[in-house]
Formats: structure tokens, C-alpha cells, sequence
């Protein structure tokens, strides 16, 4: 897989993606390969690109221009007004590339941001996010969501769901499992030989011993004890306001927190330009920046491509070595 380029799926279109796309290869043209899927009209102000009939082409177009398999859209673009009449379009294009990965076309998925709200309005989309919808595609059931940074890893246990739903939905068969998946790609991804990882309380102080909350002493401590027996380097349930300072992170190499927010603000807070989502689990590779569409500066030409270039390189280095 290491010498097939990457799939960029060109995310909603009104947003800041096709900058960012730009800028990305602006900065990595020399160094990795990877083609854009979407339709070119929505490039008009972003030169040098080329479109190209199969994604090997882009490794010879690369070092001169955007490399753009062509899927088009239903309408043009007004920056920072998505329209729901392309929503299908923004679905089909993750689709294809999933599909090329497969066919062993592409290395490997980095998904610029989409618009939720959008892709529900015009397409019925069914899917809390990206993460979800990639999980049915690949028909796999348990699928990780990691914010990897410089500074922190971190892994969300529950993911797109109300808050007042979170303490339903912990429960000790899946957090084991997301355990075990975030060890395994800790191991055979990053290079980590005996991963150490750090599980968060639920409630605050962890709980303190059934005090604040019983989630600590029914779900999460009898997982890590389980693990333990196994020798693997897993602790907690630890505090989540003591959990993310910089002494705390120097003793461990992944943060599994219980919810959203816990899991994102740390990473946000740390590394916000740096940060990359990668889901673990799938058949394939998959990074995305680790933020949004950023409707208000689209088309702009002010957004930060940070982000999306550490995503770029994070899922080329990744899928070298499958």
C-alpha cells in the first residue's frame, strides 16, 4: 500500500476544504502523493490543479499541480452557504474513495469536514458523523474515534450522543473492546511495544468511590481490572480534571475518556492546529483534520491547513506499513 496515493474526499464544498486541499498540496507535493475527489468547478480559485482518470496518475501530476478525480456535483459553490442539493454528492464522493481502497487504488482515506446539518437536509443522511458512516461502509460494528497530537492522544468511549445518554451507553463489553482496539493499533500503527493507557472516571473524582456516581465501580473498574490480569498496562478509573496536565501525560501514551467533550477539549485545548482524527478499527487507514467546516472564512483564503497536512502525512505513514 505505501506507494498508492491517498484519497482526499473533498468534504462540503462551501466550506474551507478546497483551501485546504490546496494548501496541503502546496505543502506536501514533493513529499507524498495524494488526489482530491470532487468537482473541479468548486476549484475555480485554487490553481494549479489537473484532473486525472485514475488515482496512480497522481503520483507523476503531483509535483505540478493538484492531482482531482472528478466526481461533479449537482451546483456550484457560494462559499460558506452549503446547498443542499450537492449533499449526495458530498456522500457519493466518500463512497468512491472508500470503494478505490478496496479495489487497491488508494493507500488509504484522509475526509476533509463535512456539514451534518446539511448532509441530513438534502440527502436524509443517517449518520452522527463521518466515524459512523465509515463503520457501515466497512461493515465492521466497533469502529475508535483518536485525536492524536503532539502532546496528547485521546479516544472519546462514546462519541456522538447526547450528554444525559452517556452513562446508558458505557458499558463494560464495549469499553473492552475500545480498549483493545486502541492497544492493538498502539502496537502494530505507532510503534508502541506495551502501550500505556489511561482510562478516565465518568463522574467527577472519578466517583469517589460510589459517592458521586456508580459508573466507576459497575462498569469502568471492572474492564481495567479484567485488562490488568492480562498485563496490560492499563489504569484508572483516574480523575478527568487531573488527567490532562503535563506531568499526568507523561505517564501514559492514550487518554480513554468517557464522552465526547472529555476526550476533545484536552486535545483542542493542546493541540488545536495539530490535532488529527483517526479512526481505528476500519479495514483501511482513515485521518481527517480535526476540525470543522469553518463556514464563516470560507473562501477566505485564511484557513489554517495544519491539521489537515499532519492528517495527510499521519495516513501516509500509517499505511506503509500494511
Amino acid at each position: 500500500m505505501r506507494n498508492l496515493p491517498i484519497a482526499l474526499t473533498c468534504g462540503e464544498p462551501a466550506g474551507i476544504g478546497v483551501e485546504l486541499a490546496h494548501k496541503a498540496w502546496q505543502s506536501l507535493r514533493h513529499e507524498l502523493s495524494f488526489f482530491w475527489i470532487g468537482d473541479p468547478r468548486h476549484l475555480d480559485q485554487y490553481l494549479p490543479f489537473k484532473t486525472i482518470s485514475k488515482p496512480l496518475d497522481a503520483r507523476d501530476v503531483m509535483p505540478e499541480a493538484l492531482p482531482v478525480l472528478e466526481h461533479r456535483f449537482e451546483t456550484k459553490v457560494t462559499f460558506g452557504c452549503p446547498d443542499v442539493a450537492n449533499s449526495q454528492g458530498v456522500i457519493n464522493v466518500i463512497e468512491k474513495a472508500v470503494d478505490l481502497i478496496r479495489d487497491k487504488q488508494a493507500s488509504s482515506l484522509c475526509t476533509l469536514p463535512i456539514h451534518k446539518q446539511a448532509l441530513k437536509d438534502g440527502a436524509d443522511f443517517q449518520y452522527p458523523g463521518h466515524t459512523e458512516f465509515l463503520a457501515f461502509l466497512a461493515g465492521v460494528d466497533h469502529v475508535v474515534m483518536m485525536l492524536s497530537g503532539p502532546n496528547l492522544k485521546v479516544v472519546p468511549a462514546t462519541i456522538h450522543i447526547p450528554l444525559r445518554d452517556v452513562p446508558d451507553a458505557l458499558n463494560t463489553v464495549e469499553l473492552e473492546k475500545t480498549i483493545s482496539i486502541v492497544r492493538k493499533a498502539l502496537i502494530e500503527k505507532f510503534s508502541i511495544s506495551d502501550p500505556r493507557i489511561a482510562v478516565a472516571g465518568l463522574n467527577p473524582h472519578a466517583g469517589e468511590s460510589g459517592k458521586f456516581g456508580q459508573e466507576e465501580l459497575t462498569v469502568i473498574m471492572p474492564v481495567i481490572q479484567k485488562l490488568q490480569a492480562k498485563h496490560w498496562r492499563v489504569t484508572g478509573p483516574n480523575s478527568a480534571d487531573t488527567l490532562f496536565y503535563k506531568a499526568a501525560r507523561e505517564k501514559y501514551d492514550v487518554a480513554i475518556a468517557m464522552y465526547h467533550d472529555q476526550a476533545l477539549i484536552p486535545i483542542k485545548t493542546l493541540d488545536f492546529d495539530a490535532g488529527v482524527n483517526v479512526t481505528l478499527g476500519l479495514p483501511f487507514v482513515r485521518t481527517s483534520p480535526d476540525h470543522g467546516t469553518a463556514l464563516d472564512i470560507a473562501g477566505k483564503g485564511i484557513a489554517n491547513p495544519t491539521s489537515t497536512i499532519e492528517a495527510l502525512q499521519l495516513a501516509a505513514r500509517l499505511s506503509s506499513q500494511e
